[in-house]
């Protein structure tokens, strides 16, 4: 599929949201399983080929040499590990545990990991890494997508930014779900009680990925589950496919949780950030809310998480202090990664996306 790096967005001073809509009004976005993705590559063809026919994927010989941050390797894991949430239209939810598929998905993980391991272990514990995390720059970061979404972001480019974090957002908080589990006491509690609240605190409209459909019918992006995965590059689905890796194995709940404690620790700054972007340029009360809902509520979570989730791991598990600043740092890793791609793109006028978004006009109202 071709790079839309070097085409600008097709006139983005035409792009304007849409009139909101009222969440009674909005599709449930995870109401069908979405279709498979093109193939980038022969990773990722094997797999999608294999799922599409029925059969067996392919050896193991390209997964040995793919690149760890490329197009290929991570769409196919992206597709492997969709096949533990919403599965995709036309397969068998039986091959979720097919061994042939889990010992593919086995080999790109390793190389992953790897990956991160060489590239982004720091020195330090994990409370060592998580107050790194709560340091925040006097002025304008120029490193940072949600200080230049406030200050220079135009529409367009938030409308690509919420349509890349569709991906997770649209299932917002079930990675994490994984590792209540493999936790007891009071890191399970507290766990359990950020999930909650993440999951709408018993009031299906206040779900977080309801939440995000809303800010994406706001900003006239299509909500259903899964549909940018096409036009998302390589760095997106890497920021995804890490919390499904840390998520999905045991020996790794460590790094989970100081996955989602650095995204905790984070969120209130940039979601603030974010808030103020959607409102400056019009984008709409349920854009905002989103945003709004994230900066009071991961507030306190960033506390509980600390403290009492964190607090409560490494009471009852010390010798996984390395795997929760690995956690960290990864996480860091990953978006600052994201982050460099987006940036380069948006500063000269070109699509991050692989498949510029087709413009969108007001609504009637």
């Amino acid at each position: 599929m071709p790079s839309a790096r070097t085409e600008p967005p097709r006139d983005p001073t035409s792009v304007a949201p849409a009139r909101s809509r009222s969440a009674t009004e909005v599709p449930e976005s995870r109401g069908r399983s979405p279709e498979l993705p093109a193939a980038r590559g022969e990773v990722s063809d094997g797999v999608i080929a294999a799922l599409r026919e029925g059969g067996t994927p392919a050896p193991h010989e390209a997964a040995r040499h793919a690149d760890p941050y490329g197009d290929d390797l991570q769409l196919a894991l992206y597709v492997l590990y969709e096949l533990h949430y919403q599965g995709f239209a036309g397969v068998d939810d039986e091959r979720e545990w097919d061994p042939d598929l889990l010992s593919l998905r086995r080999r790109l993980e390793q190389r992953f990991v790897r990956a991160l391991r060489a590239d982004a272990t720091r020195p330090g514990d994990a409370a060592q890494a998580l107050d790194a995390l709560l340091t925040e720059p006097a002025g304008h970061d120029g490193t940072s997508v949600s200080h230049h979404l406030q200050r220079d972001g135009e529409l367009w480019q938030l409308r690509e930014y919420a349509a890349l974090r569709s991906l997770y957002h649209l299932k917002e908080a079930d990675p994490h779900a994984w590792v209540i589990p493999r936790l007891h006491g009071r890191a399970k509690a507290a766990m359990v009680a950020v999930e909650f609240d993440e999951f709408g605190a018993g009031r299906p409209e206040g779900i977080h990925a309801r939440l995000f459909a809303d800010l994406m019918t706001d900003l006239g992006l299509d909500t259903s589950y899964g549909h940018y995965l096409d036009a998302a590059p390589a760095e997106a689905l890497a920021v995804v496919n890490l919390m499904s890796l840390f998520g999905l194995h045991r020996a790794l709940r460590g790094a989970l949780v100081g996955h989602f404690a650095a995204v905790e620790v984070t969120s209130p700054p940039g979601s603030r950030r974010l808030a103020a972007a959607l409102r400056r340029v019009g984008a709409g009360p349920a854009a905002e809310r989103f945003y709004d809902e994230h900066v009071e509520a991961d507030a306190v979570h960033e506390q509980v998480v600390r403290r009492d989730v964190v607090g409560g791991l490494l009471a009852a598990e010390p010798e996984l202090d390395a795997d929760i600043a690995f956690g960290v740092h990864t996480t860091d890793f990953v978006e600052a990664r994201l982050a460099a791609h987006l940036l380069a793109a948006w500063r000269e006028g070109h699509s991050a996306l692989r498949v510029p978004l087709p413009c969108v006009t007001p609504a009637p109202l």
